[in-house]
């Protein structure tokens, strides 16, 4: 890996700064709120290498995207392109989480027997957990298998209000997860 240069930018939400890191092709690199910034920097460095980070001028695509799901429009950030980053496995769960619905959720058992390997729920949990990109590949949405909120890098308040904004605006009815730990 080589020293590569991201730009950072910083977007307002209800639930904190998002930091939103890309590259020169506007590619998502990570996304992570402020006060998580060390777990950021450590999967930057994961997947990437060394790296710089930049402020960004003028604001990226990225950032209209994410503005855009926080005021309610839940699919704006399906299209945004992600650098490619992960082992080949963590990959093929991302590429699931991705087909979520936004508005429901999926246990890592579950998860994991949509790709075709139910015995993997725990790897499923560990792939999910190493997500550089919440939100626009929503790790939020897997739950634990008795629908209680586990594991989210960013916080389980932050988790529960994820899943309370997709309900609200996907119009689900859908029976959101206890916040309590599993």
């Amino acid at each position: 890996m080589t020293h590569s240069i991201f730009s950072l930018d910083r977007l307002a939400t209800p639930i904190g700064k998002l930091l939103i890191v890309t590259d020169d092709a506007q590619r998502l690199r990570g996304i992570e709120w402020e006060d998580h910034r060390p777990r950021l920097e450590k999967l930057l460095r994961r997947y990437h290498g060394t790296f710089e980070l930049r402020e960004a001028s003028p604001p990226a695509p990225a950032r209209r995207a994410l503005q855009a799901y926080f005021d309610g429009e839940l699919d704006a950030v399906a299209g945004l392109e992600t650098a490619k980053a992960g082992t080949e496995f963590q990959r093929l769960v991302w590429a699931g989480l991705r087909r979520i619905p936004a508005g429901e959720t999926l246990s890592y058992g579950g998860l994991a027997a949509r790709l075709g390997r139910p015995s993997a729920a725990r790897a499923v949990g560990l792939a999910n957990g190493a997500n550089p990109l919440p939100i626009v590949v929503p790790c939020h949405r897997v739950i634990g298998a008795n629908n209680a909120l586990t594991g989210f890098g960013s916080g389980l308040p932050r988790k529960r209000w994820l899943l309370d904004h997709e309900a609200r605006y996907a119009g689900t009815r859908a029976v959101l997860p206890t916040l309590s730990v599993a």
